[in-house]
C-alpha cells in the first residue's frame, strides 16, 4: 500500500489502555489513554465498550471516521480462540477496514527491534513469551498461570515469598528473613498477622504485589532463600527464551532477546546478571536487552508494517515515541 493507509494502534493492558492514530508515513496524527481491557472480569462486550472511550477519542482527534487497519495488542488475549473472537468483537467495532488481534506481548517485542524479528520476555504480574519472524512465523505459551506451567511474574513470585516465610515462622521451613521484611513492610509484627490481614480482607488482595519489591531487597541483603527464587526466576526467563529461540530456529543466529514488564524493568542487579549470564551460557547469539519504549510503539510498528510502510515511516513513528534517538 505504499504511503497510503492510517493505522489504529491500540496497546491495552490489565492497567491503562493506550491508543494512537498514524498515517502509513509514520506521523502520530492524535493519541489517547483510557482504562484497563479485562475480558475475563467483565465479558468481551463490557471490554469493548471501555475501549471504544480512548479509540473513539483519538479518531476524533485524528479527523478521521475510521482507519486503514486496526493493530490491536491486547492483555488476556492468550490463545489464538481469544485472539480470534476479540478480533471479531474489535471489527464488529467498525473501526477500521481490516484487524489483526495479538497477545500484548507482541508489542513489547516490537517495540525493541528494528524488523519483526526477535523473542521477548514480559514479567510484570504474570510471565509471558513470544517470539516472531518476518515471515510471520511465530512462537508462544498460553501463558495461563500454573494451569500451563508457569512460574514467575510479580503476583507467583510474592505468593511464593509469602509461602517461604510462613514456613519459616511456624517451624516447617528453614530460616529466611522474608519472614520478617514482608510483615513489616505492611507495619505488622508477625507472618502470623500478615496472613490474618490477608485472609480477613483487612489488607487488599492485589497489595500482595507490593510483596514482590521487598522479595529483591531481601535477596539484595543476602537471604539465601530469597536470592534462590530470584536466581529461580533467572532460570525461566532464560528458558523461556531459549525454547522461542529453538521453535523458531532462530537459536543459530543473533538475535534480539527483548526483556520487559515491571519486573524485568526495575533493574535488580541480581536478576539482570543472572539472566545474561544464563542466555551468554544457554543461548550464546542472543542478544538481551531491555525495552524501555511503550508498548503502543509496537502495536503502531506492527501495524505500519501491515501497510508495507518504509524504513522511513517506521523511524519516524519510532522517534515519536523515542525522540531521544535523534
Amino acid at each position: 500500500m505504499g504511503l497510503t493507509g492510517t493505522v489504529l494502534a491500540v496497546d491495552a493492558g490489565n492497567s491503562k489502555t493506550d491508543v494512537a492514530v498514524l498515517d502509513a508515513a509514520g506521523e502520530v496524527l492524535a493519541t489517547a489513554r483510557g482504562g484497563g481491557f479485562r475480558p475475563p472480569v467483565v465479558g468481551v462486550e463490557r471490554a469493548l465498550a471501555a475501549l471504544a472511550e480512548p479509540v473513539e477519542r483519538a479518531l476524533a482527534e485524528a479527523g478521521v471516521p475510521y482507519v486503514s487497519h486496526v493493530s490491536a495488542c491486547l492483555a488476556n488475549a492468550d490463545l489464538p480462540v481469544e485472539e480470534e473472537q476479540l478480533a471479531a468483537a474489535v471489527t464488529a467495532r467498525a473501526w477500521g477496514a481490516s484487524v489483526a488481534v495479538r497477545n500484548d506481548t507482541f508489542a513489547v517485542l516490537r517495540a525493541g527491534v528494528a524488523e519483526p524479528r526477535g523473542v521477548a520476555v514480559v514479567c510484570g504480574a504474570g510471565i509471558n513469551c513470544v517470539g516472531m519472524r518476518p515471515d510471520g512465523r511465530t512462537a508462544r505459551f498460553p501463558a495461563l498461570g500454573r494451569l500451563s506451567g508457569d512460574w514467575g511474574g510479580g503476583w507467583g513470585l510474592a505468593e511464593e515469598a509469602l509461602w517461604h516465610a510462613a514456613r519459616a515462622e511456624d517451624g516447617r521451613g528453614g530460616p529466611t528473613e522474608l519472614s520478617r521484611t514482608l510483615p513489616a513492610h505492611f507495619g505488622l509484627p508477625t507472618m502470623a498477622a500478615l496472613i490474618e490481614s490477608l485472609h480477613l480482607g483487612r489488607l487488599a488482595p492485589a497489595r500482595r504485589h507490593e510483596l514482590t519489591p521487598v522479595l529483591f531487597a531481601t535477596a539484595a541483603d543476602g537471604d539465601p532463600v530469597a536470592r534462590a527464587l530470584v536466581d529461580r526466576l533467572a532460570e525461566e526467563v532464560t528458558l523461556m527464551a531459549k525454547i522461542a529461540l529453538t521453535r523458531l530456529n532462530l537459536f543459530t543466529e543473533p538475535t534480539p532477546v527483548l526483556l520487559g514488564g515491571s519486573v524485568l524493568a526495575a533493574g535488580h542487579p541480581r536478576l539482570d546478571e543472572g539472566i545474561r549470564t544464563r542466555l551468554a551460557a544457554q543461548a550464546p547469539l542472543a542478544k538481551p536487552q531491555l525495552v524501555t519504549a511503550p508498548p503502543v510503539l509496537g502495536a503502531a510498528l506492527l501495524g505500519l508494517d501491515h501497510l508495507a510502510a518504509t524504513p522511513e515511516a517506521l523511524e519516524r513513528a519510532r522517534l515519536a515515541w523515542e525522540p531521544s534517538r535523534t
